[in-house]
């Protein structure tokens, strides 16, 4: 099937997304709940398989976990933040995969982004992590 053409607005749309999703990474390197929650619509959630079961994590519950941690930024940590994808679905849903990591744990993200009033926000996070 052949991929429908890019307009104008699907280019401004990209762009936001992809301002949300960098808000995102900033926050994870540098512990910023402020960003991460910007980013995350209040309701979102996280998803990922521990022990062979979906685990679910509330965006409150990440947030705290992420203020109680040190920062990768603070320690000097490199970043291995990378874009894989973003797909575009509608005029109201995005997806977008990417990489990230906090060493010696390397992240594969799978976000969901919706369109709301206040403008794109990640509705859902589903990710795996592998030790290095």
């Amino acid at each position: 099937m052949p991929e429908a053409p890019v307009t104008g607005a699907d280019t401004a749309a990209l762009n936001e997304i992809e301002a949300v999703v960098r808000t995102y990474l900033d926050g994870l390197y540098e512990g910023d709940v402020g960003k991460l929650a910007s980013a995350f619509h209040p309701v979102s959630d996280l998803r990922h398989v521990d022990g062979g079961e979906v685990k679910v994590l509330t965006r409150e519950a990440w947030l705290a976990g992420v203020a109680s941690r040190p920062k990768p930024k603070d320690l000097g940590l490199e970043r291995h933040d990378r874009i894989l994808a973003m797909d575009l679905a509608g005029p109201e849903m995005a997806i977008v995969k990417l990489n990230c990591a906090i060493p010696p744990r390397f992240f594969t993200d799978a976000l969901i982004l919706l369109k709301t009033s206040e403008g794109w926000k990640v509705a859902s996070k589903v990710f795996r992590v592998e030790t290095r």
